[in-house]
């Protein structure tokens, strides 16, 4: 996925300072990453401070999301991400990634954490700055990293940055004074101060402000991995130490290694997918032997759950990257689909499927506690462009079904203008469809999620559980109609 298009959550899943024209007093210029920590912004070697670079990186990467608004996602992806990113080796890319998901996902107890030890404000224009602190706060107040080397690193990332070398004193004083009083510091004294204002405005819109604050707290964890299995859930949940939800999907608990390296991945008989993500498909019932179109369908994890349930499957996909990745998927999985690239608006089938999935791009606001970045990456804006183009795509979506058949319409934002308002509107110019209300019996555990037209609409706070790392599950929107 490119680092500008909207993220479809769930299924499996910068502004660079100018170059300065001469170098720092005793640094000499290297013209590429050479070998293990040495990449740090403007091309300056780290030398022999082992854990500079990623800390650099990471404050550069930090900017680049806040700042630029760039997803996380393509900035961390070992292969094709930043070439800061891509320089460091496998263990400091794990470091990185961790301060920049903490970072974010504690901004603003951080932000008021900096504010209380400082003396007086930042400049407003201490932009690298205020990222160069936020990057040790994280490490000081959240991480597991000695205090000491999280300070002296920081302090080290301010002597090789122009506009921010004046200020490795303060930087200092700051971040040690955070070491000594972080246990009073880091506690929430503001709820829901972990949301940009933004999207806070629009979740007390939406759900009332008591629910938006139950939200706000479940995005302070870590979304578990969740898996779906094509067959015997409990005895996966067993092999793999997890637990079986109502819904049917597999919930590890604390896991510490690559998905790849878990039973079962390479035999394909799983995938990973938020449990949310899974309800979508299983609301059509029983699909075997029946046509089924899943509409912008990479990274297939919905796109598998119809196949391996017996559907006749041809998924759809405007993006050929993303479909190779789609295909990929199903290889593994051992799974066999139809694939087309092409511009929904051109697709024309020989005969109207039984159901189509439709699980449209969006905002991704229901994965924030999966990607934080989302946060502060989308707008208000963006919902509503966003919204315009669901309801043009769900109008696509309409004339490939035949009449009897099913269209669920899904996506992961938790924001009713790219839900049930879509679908209100849809029904208003479309009186060949109506409604399949979602029965309660057919999402065990998930009852509440259902609402009074029979729509589904899952957020973060539900699935609670004794250990916070098992409860919750990601914010969803589903509705499903049927053609008259």
């Amino acid at each position: 996925m490119s680092a500008d298009t909207p993220r479809r959550g769930g299924n499996f899943d910068a502004t660079r300072s100018a170059p300065r024209k001469k170098p720092l007093p005793g640094k000499a210029p290297a013209a590429r990453p050479a070998a293990h920590d040495t990449y740090v912004q403007d091309g300056y070697s780290a030398g022999d401070r082992p854990g500079l670079g990623a800390r650099l990186v990471a404050a550069k990467l930090l900017s680049a999301i806040v700042d630029a608004k760039t997803s996380a996602d393509g900035l961390l992806d070992g292969g094709n991400g930043h070439p800061g990113f891509r320089a460091l080796e496998g263990r400091d890319q794990g470091l990185v990634k961790a301060i920049i998901l903490t970072a974010l996902r504690f901004r603003g107890t951080i932000e008021r954490a900096i504010d209380r030890c400082l003396d007086r404000p930042l400049p407003p224009n201490a932009v690298a700055l205020r990222h160069i602190l936020h990057v040790g706060a994280a490490q000081v107040l959240y991480l597991d990293v000695p205090d000491s080397a999280a300070v002296d690193l920081a302090v080290a990332a301010c002597a090789v940055d122009s506009r921010s070398q004046r200020f490795g004193g303060m930087v200092n004083a700051v971040l040690r004074r955070l070491s000594r009083e972080k246990e009073s510091l880091k506690l929430v004294s503001k709820p829901g101060e972990n949301v940009p204002e933004w999207l806070m405005q629009k979740l007390v819109g939406a759900y009332g402000k008591e629910r938006a604050l139950a939200i706000a707290a479940a995005h302070l964890t870590p979304a578990p991995l969740d898996i779906t299995v094509k067959s015997d859930a409990a005895g996966w949940a067993e092999k793999l130490g997890g637990v079986m939800l109502p819904t049917g999907t597999v919930r590890l608990g604390a896991f510490d290694g690559p998905v790849t390296a878990l039973p079962g991945f390479a035999e394909g008989a799983w995938w990973v997918q938020d449990a949310a993500a899974a309800l979508p498909a299983r609301l059509f019932g029983d699909v075997a032997g029946l046509r089924v179109a899943d509409l912008c369908a990479a990274p297939g994890g919905k796109t598998a759950q119809l196949a391996s349930a017996g559907a006749r499957v041809t998924a759809l996909d405007i993006n050929a990257n993303r479909m190779k990745r789609l295909q990929e998927n199903l290889g593994r999985l051992q799974l066999d689909v139809e694939t087309v690239v092409t511009d929904l608006a051109r697709y024309v089938p020989e005969t109207p499927f039984d159901a189509v999935l439709l699980d449209s791009p969006c905002s991704s606001t229901g994965t924030v506690r999966r990607h934080p970045d989302v946060a502060y990456t989308k707008d208000d804006a963006e919902v509503e462009k966003l919204a315009e183009v669901q309801a043009r795509l769900l109008g696509e979506a309409a004339r490939l079904v035949r009449a009897g058949g099913i269209l669920v319409f899904s996506n992961c934002s938790l924001d009713p203008r790219e839900g049930e308002i879509v679908v209100a509107e849809f029904l208003a110019v479309h009186a060949d469809f109506g409604v399949d209300p979602i029965r309660p019996e057919e999402l065990p555990g998930l009852e509440a999620a259902i609402d009074a037209k029979g729509m589904l609409r899952t957020a973060p706070d539900l699935l609670p559980a004794e250990d916070p790392r098992l409860a919750g599950l990601d914010g969803f929107f589903a509705a499903r109609l049927r053609k008259l």
